[in-house]
């Protein structure tokens, strides 16, 4: 459903080609009905403030913050070796769907899973986003309790899944070493984040084994 690539693009580091286009994504918000009332607080807010103010603020709300990051599987795994394991299944998922990561952003960068939506059907993408959907909502949390604009995402995602959102517990803290040798650095705002590839058959584990049982494969 493409109105997740405008959700997708609110998370990215804020480039002036963001500021010049949220008239653009708020036309394609308004396609979908409530996106564009639900999204309002964080538009008044790109807009209204200059940017290099929004980019410390992005860096101190998700660069700096752990408990923000805008890494899906950091929020359940914690920096273990378990992240690097559900890292390829996402992977594959991807390839699944005809599509290939692009740069060097980790595949469970937030903005990449929602371009990944944005280019599936509504059903399909409200299928996926029901297994993401407990780890955004909670992210979505940490942000609210932080006055952060950028909940207002989350609080749309978590009103449009399909699935309550459930509770997580806090992931454990260890090395993440693996991971950033085997997917490299994650980086801000590469464009296209994913290409059309073949292949691929693994699902997408966003709780780690024997947490709220095993999650739905997508």
């Amino acid at each position: 459903m493409k109105q997740f690539k405008v959700l997708s693009a609110l998370l990215l580091y804020p480039e002036p080609e963001l500021i010049e286009h949220l008239p653009l994504l708020e036309e394609m918000a308004a396609e979908q009905e409530g996106w564009q009332e639900a999204l309002a607080p964080l538009f008044a807010y790109l807009r209204g403030h200059g940017l290099i103010e929004v980019q410390q603020n992005y860096v101190g709300t998700f660069d700096r913050t752990p408990s923000h990051s805008l890494h899906l599987f950091e929020h359940i795994h914690g920096e273990s070796r378990d992240r690097g394991q559900a890292m390829v299944d996402l992977m594959a998922e991807y390839r699944k769907h005809g599509l290939e990561m692009q740069g060097n952003d980790l595949p469970d960068y937030v903005p990449l899973f929602l371009e990944f939506l944005s280019q599936q059907e509504e059903d399909e993408s409200r299928r996926l986003l029901s297994d993401a959907v407990h780890v955004l909502a909670h992210l979505g949390r940490k942000l609210r309790a932080n006055d952060s604009p950028y909940a207002a995402v989350f609080t749309l995602l978590e009103r449009y899944s399909p699935v309550a959102a459930e509770e997580l517990s806090e992931p454990p803290v260890r090395d993440m070493d693996e991971a950033l040798e085997t997917f490299g650095p994650g980086v801000d705002g590469v464009e296209p984040l994913l290409r059309k590839a073949a292949g691929g058959v693994q699902p997408v584990n966003f709780y780690p084994k024997g947490a709220h049982g095993a999650s739905r494969a997508a």
